[in-house]
């Protein structure tokens, strides 16, 4: 019963991870303009995301275009559309394979030891799939920081941590989650599986011709 809750509690907080995921790799909020010294009336916002970049003007809706060639983005946001992309496949894997090895799914001549080590792969791909997705928005935030405080960079060209950081953030925390509560739970059944069978006793030769003596002669016993 435990083990069950556990497991949906596990699908749950990864297929929010996955959800989430989804929803960061394709927002365009990972760059937002910032608005530093004397701009306090502010006339448009510019957010750059990782497929198009948008401007929202004061009274006028958010016009959004999606870059002309790949070479008009800035490195870390090159790499980041790649890891994203993987980050999005290995959880969409995980989420499968988890779903796959759910103890309440019924499959044709499966055994607990096939499910745990299915549930293990999942929890390893939920972890896999985090770590891939803090790469690029803990290396995006560090560009970000790192050009606001510097001098050089024109206030212009200054940005903002945008609202897909903060998401990427939650959405890689509920995968590695995901796949720490799997991957407990896989040891857990190891243990109790291993408690649970203990190896038969085997008693030695000469007992058993003794053992074997004694129920010969009580059955003779009775017969005379």
């Amino acid at each position: 019963m435990v083990g069950g809750a556990l497991q949906i509690a596990g699908l749950l907080v990864g297929g929010i991870g996955m959800i989430g995921t989804f929803a960061v790799t394709g927002m365009p909020q990972w760059r937002v303009s910032a608005f530093i010294e004397n701009n306090i009336i502010v006339f448009e916002t510019i957010w750059e995301g990782l497929w198009m970049h948008c401007i929202r003007q004061a009274n006028i809706r958010m016009q959004c275009k999606v870059y002309d060639s790949m070479l008009a983005l800035s490195p870390d946001l090159q790499a980041s559309r790649g890891l994203m992309c993987a980050g999005s496949v290995l959880s969409f894997l995980a989420f499968m394979v988890a779903i796959i090895g759910m103890k309440c799914t019924r499959c044709a001549q499966s055994s607990w030891q096939a499910k745990g080590y299915i549930i293990l792969t999942a929890g390893l791909l939920f972890i896999l799939s985090g770590a891939v997705e803090l790469i690029p928005v803990c290396w995006v935030a560090n560009t970000i920081i790192s050009d606001f405080y510097n001098p050089v960079v024109n206030i212009a060209q200054k940005r903002e941590l945008g609202e897909a950081l903060y998401l990427g953030w939650v959405a890689a925390f509920c995968l590695i989650a995901a796949g720490a509560i799997f991957c407990s739970f896989c040891r857990c059944c190891e243990k109790s599986r291993s408690y649970g069978y203990s190896a038969p006793t085997h008693y030695p030769a000469h007992s058993q011709d003794s053992h074997r003596k004694t129920e010969s002669s009580y059955s003779k016993s009775q017969y005379v």
